[in-house]
């Protein structure tokens, strides 16, 4: 084949799939009602998973320092002076070989100072009525055994002279953080789930389009239509709907994330974290747009795949 001819038969068959893939959407459009169920159907289907996403995307993005989570605080009485309180701290760092941070009653003031944001009240007491803290963290390399190894040390810690309270953050910070990661399996659990629903949904929309086309696709056939030719306005309108639905379920999540967003930012100020709750993002946006449209193509791509199957095997019996 010459060139020309290619060139020819490309331009052919790229008029033919645009006009395949707009008159699809102007189908759909045409049947408003049923459409409208459809999209509404797989918006809300799409919009479960992503709306943990997020959820769990926004928590993550808390400071759980984990860094610090074997850190043991130590709370000692008030009237421990500053020489107690760093031979203490040299004590820890001797026999157990932990870092040691001493914070002294006027710096634990100014970080409560800035962190609470109650400055002009806090200028009523007349004396500083927090007490000699020690941010002991101990010097465990193998995660697995640092719980062991802060149980024992915030032990000692509790029976040594001038200590008043021995805190220990660390197993409430690891279940949280395993919540989080169950969360985010959870997603990936929900995503299959709903994408396979979402395939199921408009497989059994087009298998009803295809049902109401049959005399239409038989007609095709018996003029020496190609199955690519019969299957291919079918599987734009999967994928019309996969996009429209992907498209319903951002607005909603656009919505959601409106209303929720300044309850969920004064709940989150009240524990001490700034941070601007964040959505899916331009490439989110546009791959959950291109995710629903290839959902769509694939359950039209089932459906159609099915009948065709079915349609050549009810011809091959006819014409024994």
């Amino acid at each position: 084949m010459s060139a020309g001819g290619l060139r020819r038969r490309l331009r052919a068959w790229g008029r033919r799939q645009l006009y395949s893939f707009f008159s699809s959407l102007g189908t759909l459009l045409s049947h408003r009602l049923g459409t409208l169920m459809t999209v509404l159907v797989l918006g809300i289907a799409m919009l479960l998973p992503l709306g943990l996403y997020v959820s769990v995307k926004n928590l993550r993005a808390l400071d759980l320092q984990q860094q610090d989570w074997g850190t043991i605080t130590v709370f000692l009485q008030h009237e421990t002076g500053e020489n107690e309180a760093l031979a203490l701290a040299e004590r820890v760092d001797q026999q157990h070989g932990a870092g040691v941070e001493a914070v002294s009653p006027l710096q634990g003031m100014e970080e409560f100072r800035e962190a609470s944001g109650f400055g002009q009240a806090l200028d009523l007491f007349e004396e500083n009525p927090l007490p000699w803290v020690l941010l002991v963290t101990p010097l465990q390399a193998d995660d697995a055994g640092l719980e062991e190894t802060v149980g024992e040390l915030a032990e000692w810690l509790e029976v040594q002279d001038g200590v008043d309270l021995v805190q220990v953050d660390y197993k409430w910070l690891k279940r949280l953080a395993g919540l989080l990661e169950l969360g985010g399996a959870f997603v990936t659990v929900l995503t299959v789930m709903f994408s396979l629903a979402v395939v199921v949904v408009v497989a059994n929309t087009i298998r009803l389009d295809v049902a109401n086309r049959a005399e239409e696709i038989q007609v095709l056939n018996m003029v020496g239509a190609g199955n690519s030719f019969i299957r291919q306005p079918f599987l734009y309108s999967g994928f019309w709907y996969g996009l429209l639905g992907a498209l319903l379920a951002l607005l909603l999540l656009s919505l959601s994330m409106f209303y929720l967003q300044r309850p969920l930012e004064s709940l989150l100020d009240a524990y001490g974290n700034t941070f601007e709750v964040s959505g899916l993002g331009g490439r989110g946006m546009l791959f959950v747009l291109l995710a629903g449209g290839l959902l769509g193509f694939v359950g039209a791509w089932v459906s159609v795949r099915r009948y065709l199957r079915q349609f050549r095997l009810e011809k091959a019996r006819l014409q024994r």
